[in-house]
């Protein structure tokens, strides 16, 4: 077993943040400020920045020529430890990188697992995370060999000729088997645990990370949660009980939040934790009405969501920290463009009982009016029907009864007996 970190001093490092301003890649507002966050969040101290815009990036350097001449004075003039891209490099553009500049060159993602390997704090998100670092990390194994542990266990370990390089490569290879297996049996459990939950609706926050998720589900449920103005501040999915009014109990489940380009290992890995939202019954997209990019956040989010295959679901859009917008058209223009928008303030209250009602009604939505004709001595089906529904009349006649309820559609096909008949009821 060996430990693979690639950013194990970052406290006391200062960078230089860099992006490559590409066509239709809209960062929304200042295009490094999301980097800079990102950066805070690992402890690291920016000391200046560069940006360069192009129509494709440079295949040896990502930067031209004259931009990396430029970024070496910049990183020497405030005395850099590290340059941070805002862009995805392969192993190639980095290693040319380090070399012109003479400093250990981060990119996006790689900065973005080294966040998650720090803030998992349960067994599962630790695998998870350990997994999409070792994914992002075998194409670049030649550059990073020397981080890996040389302990050998047993004779016979290192065959002829073979360099530490392709041992390295071999470990990491069979370590990535077994996590993808450990992974999956905690995949299988998830869903069999979820799936179980047929009691009670669910609803699914998800949204961009430090929408305030896990500010709202503290508002909505009185829990304690976790909340800081960090990204990614949740990465385990917590879920609670909500007493809707109205309607009676949801549960209400927190996911880990959305970013822009979020990695496509760290999606992959994280499979398991967005369970609950890829089965819940609702998801309320919470986003940042006071963030500059808004707009941005909200499609990457909707990236993300078709990404997992659960851009399908009922989906309400939430506009959260509208407290914090200083006038009233920047709100009215968000309300315009997504006009069956929620606007809260899940930190004051503000606009929480109109988010309540229209989730009721949302949920009301899915529910269909139904006569079942069933044995008037078919106490498992009455007690079916009381759980999952709502009963509105019986009627008696020959032994058989007819009940008039309420139900939510996706449990009718689970009424499958002889016995039972079940018949849409005409309105009015």
């Amino acid at each position: 077993m060996y430990e693979l970190s690639r950013t194990e001093n970052l406290v006391a490092e200062a960078a230089v943040l860099v992006g490559v301003l590409l066509p239709k890649e809209g960062a929304g507002g200042e295009p490094l400020n999301e980097l800079e966050g990102l950066a805070a969040t690992a402890g690291v101290r920016v000391v200046g920045r560069m940006t360069q815009r192009r129509e494709v990036p440079d295949a040896t350097t990502y930067l031209g020529s004259g931009k990396v001449e430029e970024l070496c004075r910049l990183a020497a003039a405030n005395d850099a430890d590290l340059v941070i891209f805002d862009n995805d490099l392969n192993p190639g553009q980095t290693r040319n990188l380090e070399k012109a500049i003479g400093l250990k060159v981060l990119d996006r993602t790689e900065l973005i697992l080294d966040i998650f390997a720090g803030r998992a704090q349960t067994a599962q998100a630790r695998l998870a995370v350990e997994l999409a670092q070792l994914e992002y990390s075998m194409p670049r194994l030649k550059r990073m060999w020397t981080h890996l542990s040389r302990q050998k266990k047993g004779v016979g370990l290192r065959g002829p000729g073979e360099t530490q390089l392709e041992e390295d490569r071999r470990l990491v290879e069979r370590r990535i088997k077994d996590l993808h297996r450990q992974l999956e049996v905690i995949e299988r459990r998830k869903q069999r645990e979820v799936a179980a939950r047929d009691d009670l609706m669910t609803v699914s926050l998800v949204g961009y990370t430090n929408a305030g998720k896990s500010t709202l589900m503290n508002a909505l449920t009185g829990a304690d949660v976790f909340v800081q103005d960090a990204l990614f501040a949740t990465l385990d999915t917590r879920t609670r009980r909500w007493q809707l009014p109205g309607w009676g109990p949801v549960l209400l489940s927190d996911t880990v939040g959305f970013i822009r380009h979020l990695p496509h290992h760290l999606i992959e890995s994280f499979k398991a934790t967005l369970e609950e939202a890829r089965q819940a019954d609702l998801l309320l997209h919470v986003a940042d009405g006071a963030n500059p990019a808004v707009f941005d956040q909200i499609a990457a989010a909707n990236d993300v969501l078709e990404e997992i295959g659960i851009q399908r679901k009922d989906t309400l859009l939430v506009i959260n920290k509208i407290d914090a917008l200083t006038d009233r058209i920047r709100l009215d223009g968000l309300l315009g463009r997504y006009p069956g928008a929620v606007p809260i303030s899940a930190r004051s209250g503000i606009g929480i009982e109109d988010l309540a009602r229209a989730v009721s009604d949302t949920l009301s939505r899915g529910f269909i009016d139904v006569d079942v004709d069933l044995s008037v001595d078919n106490g498992r089906m009455m007690a079916y029907l009381a759980a999952h529904g709502e009963i509105l009349s019986k009627q008696f006649r020959d032994g058989r009864m007819t009940v008039h309820c309420r139900i939510p559609q996706h449990y009718l096909g689970r009424i499958n007996e002889d016995s039972v008949t079940v018949r849409p009821r005409a309105s009015g």
